[in-house]
């Protein structure tokens, strides 16, 4: 009976142990959130739409409006580290989203926020900032939002400018491992415990990925805010759209074709994380009117690596007219 008591206060005091610990790190990775936000204030102003607060940035300005759509895993601090606001806002007005969940704008539960949910509420955002039409620049994941936005708010968008973009349902060998945190009830106990922590393990490792073969900019080093996308709130929004994007691409993988507007592509033929060729060259041949520009050599960030180039290709596709009526 010692034995049997002894083994079952041991499991008792392992449990305890377990239970006391991960409190523990939860109560850091709190503290660190807190830490980040303070480190890291947001940058612009906000809208509540539908209930829903979302933070942006705008240079204003009375030129023609170009929207600019983070990937996943960043903010929009990621366009203007890039440089591209900058560079866009030269002659036209940029407003530059944190996506729902990213930065510092809402992601409420009850609501799926697939590609076309989102494009739902940054449309109602645009039109209350009285934005009546706008070239969308959507980067990775975004490129859904982007293509979205231009499928069922065709009044707003006058062109398409996709990088990097995911378009067709592919395997993904990631999702399973990074999808976890967005799991009910098991996925909140991961992101306020050990998510967080094993985030910032392989963060470098996942940063030189996006960028390879490039080395990560050294701006991009300084300033980007990794710490704030290491939240449990913002890893739960990471994990979503990961379980979300094969559904996603292959949700809208029929409508492409009906694309009116003027639509540049654009990827690095030495892209890790999109294939450029089962993804951006498939989607030209899709889309017949679509211009191509494959970038030999670069990587998945193509708009910090050539940012130049993107504006160019903004300037472009917001001067090119649309197909004719049929």
């Amino acid at each position: 009976m010692s034995v049997i008591s002894g083994r079952g206060l041991s499991v008792r005091t392992i449990a305890l142990g377990s239970v006391t610990a991960l409190a523990a790190l939860a109560a850091v990775n709190q503290q660190n959130a807190i830490n980040a936000q303070r480190k890291y204030p947001p940058q612009g102003d906000f809208l509540r739409v539908r209930g829903v607060r979302l933070h942006k940035i705008d240079t204003g300005g009375p030129g023609p409006a170009v929207v600019l759509l983070h990937g996943n895993g960043v903010t929009s601090a990621d366009m203007e580290i890039s440089g591209l606001v900058a560079r866009a806002a030269r002659r036209r007005r940029v407003v530059a989203f944190d996506r729902p969940g990213f930065g510092y704008s809402e992601r409420p539960r009850g609501t799926v926020w697939s590609p076309a949910a989102q494009a739902d509420l940054l449309s109602a955002a645009l039109e209350k900032m009285g934005i009546e039409e706008a070239v969308v620049v959507g980067h990775s994941w975004a490129s859904m939002v982007a293509l979205a936005l231009a499928l069922d708010h065709p009044r707003l968008v006058t062109g398409l400018v996709l990088m990097s973009g995911y378009y067709f349902p592919t395997p993904r060998s990631e999702a399973p491992l990074f999808a976890a945190p967005a799991i009910p009830v098991i996925g909140d106990a991961l992101r306020y415990t050990i998510a967080p922590l094993i985030g910032q393990l392989i963060k470098n490792k996942v940063i030189r990925k996006l960028f390879s073969p490039q080395p990560v900019p050294h701006r991009f080093s300084a300033e980007f805010p990794t710490d704030l996308s290491l939240r449990p709130g913002q890893i739960r929004a990471s994990s979503e759209e990961t379980a979300l994007m094969v559904p996603s691409a292959a949700a809208h993988a029929r409508r492409y074709s009906e694309l009116p507007i003027p639509v540049t592509i654009m990827a690095g033929t030495a892209d890790k994380i999109s294939d450029p060729h089962r993804q951006s060259a498939r989607l030209h041949d899709t889309i017949r009117h679509s211009h191509l520009i494959l970038l030999p050599g670069i990587g998945h960030m193509l708009h910090h690596i050539v940012p130049d180039e993107v504006a160019d290709a903004i300037e472009a596709v917001g001067k090119s007219p649309g197909l004719p009526p049929i």
